[in-house]
């Protein structure tokens, strides 16, 4: 498949070392629909979700984490698909034309009274690769949910599960996929009875010989979350291995069962993060450098720990790096999204940001999140509130897209696009 490079308008390049501060712009919004950020930025934004579709109450969930794709894979599509969740509502899908960046709602995905149409949406995620594809989850189930047709397609049932040890109340938590659609991974918890504890992850393996579909890693210490990487080889397991310090990752491949590496905490072991192929990249608090994200190699090949983006200040960091837009080759031709919000104002503080995974700590600067944590929009007014209202922007798997939640220092939530002009960091993209 051929290649072209995107050459949306707007963004421009900086350092991390860069000392800039802007000052929060105000940004006209249209009732839906596309609009222009403005100076500096100058990007292409479009305007998802209005008071309309909400009652005019602050009934939007916020886009959960930034790995988990709300952007189907529209590559060689003339549109595109956001699934978001909307409070009494459910699943909600909204469809953008390419060309135009017109935006038309289509409501709920599920009919009230439908099992699913109660469930929150948080942890639910397009296929990297079929844009029909929205996995769906409940407690015990992971389904392939095929939106054209409204079918649901069964892929995993904890009923069955042959090996965990002891089966008492098990609940599913967390999943992910691969981008080929057959490895899937998932955080065990107990039920109430032992207190909700997580236990282990399960990864289930499609199309692989029996002995090889099921496999469960118990946890070795306080287990927190697991996560497949896109190539489906490998696992990252976050949790508390030592017992001191934060959490610790594991690493195993996942084909032979290898541990091939124990980061801990301390030596930059990611707490928020996302993977690649073989590689993480993710936020590390232990850094020299302030809010550092750095990128690790799964097998523990160099480099390691390579610092990809840092800040100047304690006070201010990205909350979520995404990169759902990785691809199979060369990592260091790659980049990553990241995003935040803050109450202290400096530089590209409340902004839309992507990085190069080359290690050359150059930063696109895209859009500003428009986010404020002082406004009552995400559920209320003080600190308690402040996660929800974090914009966790997430990234389409061309790379071209990136979605978040803002406030817009009003009284609601109301989801956002930006086209990424991927031209300065020398992207290029599968043509959609």
């Amino acid at each position: 498949m051929s290649e072209r490079p995107m050459t949306n308008p707007g963004g421009f390049l900086e350092t991390t070392t860069s000392t800039t501060e802007r000052p929060r712009p105000r940004v006209e919004l249209p009732q839906r629909g596309p609009f222009l950020f403005p100076p500096p930025y100058n990007t292409i934004g479009i305007r998802l979700t209005n008071a309309d579709d909400m009652g005019g109450a602050d009934r939007l969930r916020d886009c959960g984490y930034a790995y988990w794709n709300n952007i189907n894979a529209h590559q060689g599509q003339p549109t595109l698909f956001v699934m978001v969740s909307i409070k009494g509502l459910g699943a909600c899908l909204y469809e953008v034309n390419k060309t135009t960046n017109a935006v038309t709602p289509h409501g709920p995905l599920f009919p009230a009274g439908h099992p699913l149409a109660n469930e929150t949406a948080e942890g639910w995620y397009w296929s990297f690769t079929d844009p029909d594809v929205l996995y769906v989850t409940n407690d015990t189930e992971l389904s392939r949910y095929h939106v054209a047709g409204r079918r649901l397609e069964l892929v995993v049932d904890i009923t069955p599960m042959p090996v965990i040890p002891v089966r008492t109340d098990e609940i599913l938590r967390q999943w992910h996929s691969s981008a080929d659609d057959r490895t899937h991974s998932v955080t065990v918890r107990a039920g109430e009875s032992r207190g909700w504890q997580n236990l282990g992850t399960l990864v289930y393996r499609e199309g692989v010989p029996a002995e090889a579909t099921w496999n469960y890693f118990e946890k070795t210490g306080p287990l927190d979350e697991s996560h497949v990487d896109k190539s489906g080889n490998w696992l990252v397991i976050k949790e508390n291995i030592d017992q001191r310090n934060g959490e610790d990752n594991r690493f195993i491949h996942v084909p032979t069962r290898t541990e091939f590496q124990a980061l801990l905490d301390e030596k930059g072991a990611g707490g928020h993060s996302d993977l690649g192929y073989g590689y993480m990249v993710s936020c590390d608090n232990w850094d020299v450098f302030p809010n550092s994200v750095r990128l690790w190699k799964l097998d523990g090949s160099s480099p390691q720990g390579l610092v990809v983006y840092h800040g100047l200040n304690w006070d201010a960091q990205i909350n979520h790096p995404a990169h759902g837009n990785a691809r199979p080759g060369d990592w260091n031709s790659q980049y990553a999204i990241g995003s935040g919000a803050s109450r202290v104002h400096l530089p590209r503080v409340n902004e839309i940001l992507a990085f190069p995974l080359n290690g050359s700590l150059q930063v696109l600067v895209i859009a500003p999140c428009m986010t404020d944590l002082d406004a009552p929009g995400g559920g209320g007014v003080g600190p308690d509130y402040d996660y929800i209202k974090l914009p966790k922007a997430n990234v389409c798997p061309t790379g071209e897209f990136v979605l978040w939640t803002s406030n817009c220092g009003g009284e609601r939530l109301d989801a956002f696009l930006v086209r990424v002009p991927g031209q300065f960091l020398g992207g290029a993209v599968p043509p959609w």
